[in-house]
C-alpha cells in the first residue's frame, strides 16, 4: 500500500499540465496508486511516439498539458496489464466527477486503445 503521495518524478511530470487536470490526478491518486508516464510533451517527443507507432498523431493533447499518461503500480512498478486499467481509469472518472472537470479515456477509444492516456475533454478545455 502506498502512502498515496506523488513522488518527486510525479510531480516532475505533472510540470505543465494544466491545473485542472492535475487537481484531478491528485484526488484520483488517494484512491489508488499509479505512476505519471508522461505529462506535457515536445513536438520533437511526440514525432518519435508517432514514428514509432505509439502514437497517431502530432496534434497531441500532450503538447499543450491537456493529457497526461499513466500507469497502474506494483511496489512502485509500473504494470502494463490491460485489465489493471481499469479500476485506476474508474478512480480518475470517479476523481474528475468529484472535481467537476470533464475527461476523456484513451482506454474508450475504438481505433487506438490507449490505456494509460487521460485528456481533457476538448469540448470543454482548448
Amino acid at each position: 500500500m502506498s502512502n498515496r503521495m506523488f513522488t518527486e518524478r510525479d510531480l516532475l511530470r505533472l510540470k505543465g499540465v494544466h491545473p485542472d487536470l492535475v487537481r484531478v490526478m491528485s484526488r484520483a491518486r488517494l484512491a489508488t496508486d499509479f505512476m505519471v508516464i508522461e505529462g506535457l510533451r515536445t513536438a520533437e517527443r511526440q514525432a518519435e511516439l508517432v514514428a514509432r507507432g505509439a502514437s497517431q498523431t502530432l496534434k497531441s493533447r500532450h503538447l499543450t498539458g491537456h493529457a497526461v499518461d499513466i500507469a497502474p503500480t506494483l511496489h512502485g512498478q509500473p504494470m502494463w496489464d490491460w485489465p489493471l486499467y481499469h479500476p485506476m481509469a474508474a478512480a480518475v472518472m470517479d476523481a474528475a466527477n468529484a472535481e467537476s472537470v470533464a475527461i476523456i479515456w484513451g482506454g474508450t477509444w475504438t481505433k487506438f486503445r490507449d490505456g494509460p492516456h487521460f485528456e481533457l475533454d476538448r469540448t470543454k478545455y482548448r
